[in-house]
Parts: structure tokens; C-alpha cells; sequence
């Protein structure tokens, strides 16, 4: 298995266009001839006569985590170690920008999903786009195609599969539209109903599938815990089910919507007990490793001056123009930018910025996060399989 010659908290920047996650679709749909798809990950070459394509998402499974689940999963080592590449996520590394950012093909900021959670621009309202039951308007806060609504008008058959209480809601539909949807409880039925779906029909087919448990795991209770390592097994036995049930005009790429990193208890700021991490701002949103601060008229500067001075090192405290320059979140069209904060902060090393008293109670004591440019949370694997 070989990678980035990084450390796990260096930072890492996005590889939009040629080795980023936004690039996984593009690439499978030039692969079965759908116009305006390009392969820019280089997988022809490999994978010539595919004329169906599976693509999973594990959701947690950074490349640097990949060697703490060997020893519970075999299979995926060998992959990682035989067919793997590493990509990098988009930003942040958070899983509803990344889930729409591989539907879309685009960077964070032409299609607007721009954190966990962001301010609604114009109210004081913090939209949660895990939790988003349709307001705003999926298609309007998220304009761009879909690849899956891409292939579907070229005629490739499109077949998403996730959990059954994700249909129809707004992060779906802003990241999965134009896919027939099915739901899937668990990593056999996920594999039953992906390969189901591949060997439907006899012409071009998309199946597109979302396993949510190794990053749930890692949340509650910590990668390399006792549940993370079963979830890691979990894994492995839907990645062997699938490659063993390919058939022989298929191909399975998996990837992954980020990375996590262990939090310390050392290492959590809380905002809501410093009143000199509340004064002028007005609205938190982001999540604890990336946070977006919108902040009372004229107060940007002090703002910035406060958190630097309080964070001390812990973070990289920017202003939205600042942040915006940097490319992480791609070209940023003007109907967007509000959705970003006055001030974005970004945690460095191990470090979060929770809130124990204004977000729900959960955020402030979960294990592992991510969400910003470490390489252990945005390195992601990509490995290619052939039927």
C-alpha cells in the first residue's frame, strides 16, 4: 500500500479535477460513453469493455485508517495493497459536502453544500443538511446536475442504494437525484441489492451504493474501539461479497467521504463558555473541526483577533475572502458566499471548538470528528476492482 508521504496531521489540500473524490463519477460514466464525462482518473486503461460500474461510498474509511482496520479486515487491506490509490475528499472533509460533491462532480462551492451545517443567508437560521427535510428546496439550494441525472438522459440505468430512512430527503436529493432509490439496512442487504441492481438489465448500468456504520462507530466511540474494529469487519465482508458477485463486464470502485481523527478531551474548546469566543458573533455553524462564525456588523476584525488570541495555535482562524482564496472549496459563486462565515476556523492537530450548550449535547461528546485539512481526515482511498 503506498500513499502520500504526509503525515496524518500535515495539512492537504483538495485535488479537484484529477484526484479528488468529485472525480470518481466523471470517470466510471466516461467509462460506459455518457457524453460530457471525462476520465480523470486515468481508469480506462484498466478497465476497457466495463460496461457496468458499482461505486460504494464507505463513509469514514480514510486512507489512513486503513491500516488500523486490517487486522479486522482483511480483504480491504489486500485491495488497499494491490488496486488502491489515495484521492483526497473535497472541503471540508464532512460527509454531507462530500456526498453531494461525488453525485455532482463539482468542488464545495458550485454546489453549495458547504459544511455539516451552514447559515441559511438572510435569517439567523442554521440549516443541519443531515437533517434537512426539504426546506430549503433541494434543487434550488443545490443547482447543479447530478452525474447519476447525466447518465440516466444517455441511457445508462441508475440505482442508488442506502438506508431506507434516507429516501426522499433533502441531502438525497441534492446528492442522488436521477437515481432509482432502494433502500438497505446493514452491509448484506447493501451488497445483495447493489449486485442485484449491476446484473439487472444487459445494457450500461450505474449502481451507487452509501455504508454509513465504520463512520458511526468512529464517532461514538473512537477509531480503533472495540465496535469501530466489528463495524472494520463489517466492511470487509460487504467489499468481499461484492467483488466476489461482480460480473465479468463489471467494475467496483470504492472510495470514501473522509477521514476521522480521535479528539482528546485536552483538546476541545468550548465556545459557549468563553465570552470571549461569543462576542460579535452572532450565528456558529460548520462542526467542531471546522466552524463558520457569521458576526455582528463591523466586528470581523475582532472577532478574528479574539479566537486567534484564544485558540493560541490550535487552529487557523480566516476570513471568508481569506478562506475563499485559499481554493478549498473551489470556484465560490456569489449566491453562495453567505453560506460561508464572516470568519472560518479551521482546527489544526487534534484539536475541536464544541459547544456544549447551543448545539445538541451529542456533538460535544462524540470521540472522533473531521472536517478539516488533515491528511488523516481528507486522504481517501480509491480501489478498483474488475469482474
Amino acid at each position: 500500500m503506498t500513499g502520500p508521504a504526509v503525515g496524518p496531521l500535515d495539512r492537504v489540500a483538495p485535488r479537484y479535477g484529477g484526484g479528488s473524490l468529485a472525480d470518481v463519477l466523471p470517470s466510471a460514466l466516461a467509462l460506459l460513453g455518457v457524453p460530457g464525462a471525462a476520465d480523470l482518473l486515468g481508469l480506462a486503461p484498466r478497465l476497457a469493455g466495463v460496461r457496468r460500474v458499482a461505486v460504494l461510498l464507505v463513509d469514514g474509511l480514510g486512507w489512513y485508517q486503513i491500516p488500523t482496520a486490517a487486522p479486522y479486515a482483511p480483504t480491504l487491506a489486500g485491495l488497499a495493497a494491490t488496486v488502491g490509490v489515495p484521492l483526497t475528499s473535497g472541503f471540508p472533509s464532512t460527509t454531507p459536502t462530500s456526498l453531494v460533491s461525488l453525485g455532482t462532480g463539482t468542488p464545495s462551492g458550485p454546489h453549495g453544500v458547504l459544511g455539516f451545517t451552514v447559515r441559511v443567508p438572510g435569517t439567523d437560521r442554521v440549516l443541519n443538511h443531515v437533517d434537512w427535510a426539504g426546506d430549503p428546496e433541494p434543487s434550488a439550494w443545490q443547482p447543479v446536475p447530478t452525474w447519476y441525472e447525466r447518465a440516466r438522459a444517455a441511457g445508462v440505468a441508475v440505482t442508488v442504494v442506502s438506508r431506507p430512512e434516507f429516501a426522499g430527503s433533502g441531502l438525497t436529493l441534492a446528492a442522488n437525484r436521477g437515481g432509482d432509490y432502494r433502500g438497505a439496512a446493514g452491509a448484506d442487504p447493501l451488497a445483495e441489492r447493489m449486485l442485484a441492481a449491476l446484473a439487472a438489465g444487459p445494457g450500461p448500468t450505474l449502481v451507487s451504493g452509501y455504508h454509513p456504520d465504520l463512520d458511526r462507530h468512529g464517532h461514538l466511540t473512537g477509531v480503533d474501539s472495540a465496535p469501530w474494529r466489528l463495524a472494520a469487519a463489517d466492511v470487509d465482508r460487504l467489499l468481499a461479497r461484492l467483488v466476489d458477485g461482480l460480473p465479468p463486464d463489471a467494475a467496483l470502485l470504492v472510495t470514501a467521504d473522509h477521514g476521522q481523527l480521535n479528539v482528546p478531551d485536552g483538546h476541545r474548546i468550548d465556545l459557549d463558555t468563553d465570552p470571549r469566543l461569543r462576542a460579535g458573533v452572532r450565528v456558529v455553524a460548520g462542526e467542531p473541526r471546522v466552524r463558520y462564525l457569521h458576526v455582528e456588523p463591523g466586528a470581523t476584525a475582532d472577532v478574528v483577533a479574539a479566537w486567534s488570541a484564544v485558540l493560541d495555535g490550535a487552529a487557523r482562524v480566516l476570513t471568508r475572502a481569506e478562506a475563499v482564496a485559499t481554493g478549498w472549496f473551489g470556484p465560490v459563486p456569489e449566491a453562495h458566499l453567505g453560506r460561508i462565515g464572516d470568519v472560518v476556523v479551521v482546527c489544526r492537530d487534534t484539536y475541536a471548538v464544541v459547544a456544549t450548550r447551543s448545539e445538541p449535547p451529542m456533538a460535544s461528546r462524540l470521540v472522533a470528528y473531521h472536517g478539516a485539512d488533515t491528511a488523516a481526515e481528507m486522504t481517501i482511498p480509491l480501489l478498483v476492482v474488475r469482474g
